[in-house]
């Protein structure tokens, strides 16, 4: 059985349950599976070699996803290919299409935490009573430690980007 931590997050002021670790700066990142489309998954192995900025939005059909979804797809510009940009979301994959063709995101890589949510387990993000990801930003080096965590509290706000982007920039 899962971790499960009460407390410390809200949604519109309202307590939840946070299942998985609370992970810290210095852990080794844990491994994940995820969906890149119904069939092609993708896992923290796929990015090896890469510094990997992770942002875990609930879901993209919202206001604040959307917006924490297209900064960090500007940003991502910025760091060329040294640096993979990914949003997870528990969102099915060809919602998760169809939202960055309309929003025009291609410069990061959506991937869907539907199946089994283990990202969201992993991480200790899954929201177990919406069975969603709660918003969050990770950052995780060449060799896979995580060098910044950012639980967001309260799931309608938006994270600290501009801490998040420091951190990112210092590893560049």
């Amino acid at each position: 059985m899962s971790e499960e931590k009460k407390g410390i997050a809200t949604v519109g002021g309202n307590p939840i349950t946070l299942i998985g670790p609370e992970l810290k700066v210095g852990d080794k990142a844990p491994d994940f599976t995820v969906n890149k489309d119904l069939m092609e998954e993708k896992s923290l192995s796929d990015y090896a070699g890469k510094i990997k900025l992770i942002s875990v939005v609930p879901s993209l059909d919202t206001k604040v996803c959307e917006a924490q979804t297209r900064r960090f797809n500007e940003e991502a510009t910025k760091f060329g290919d040294q640096v993979a940009v990914l949003t997870i979301s528990v969102d099915l994959p060809f919602a998760q299409d169809r939202f960055c063709s309309v929003a025009g995101i291609d410069n990061l890589d959506t991937l869907s935490d539907y199946k089994t949510h283990a990202f969201g387990k992993n991480y200790g993000v899954l929201i177990k009573e919406l069975q969603l990801d709660m918003r969050s930003i990770f950052i995780i080096d060449q060799e896979n430690t995580i060098r910044y965590v950012q639980y967001v509290r309260e799931m309608t706000e938006h994270p600290d980007y501009e801490a998040a982007l420091n951190a990112l920039r210092s590893l560049v």
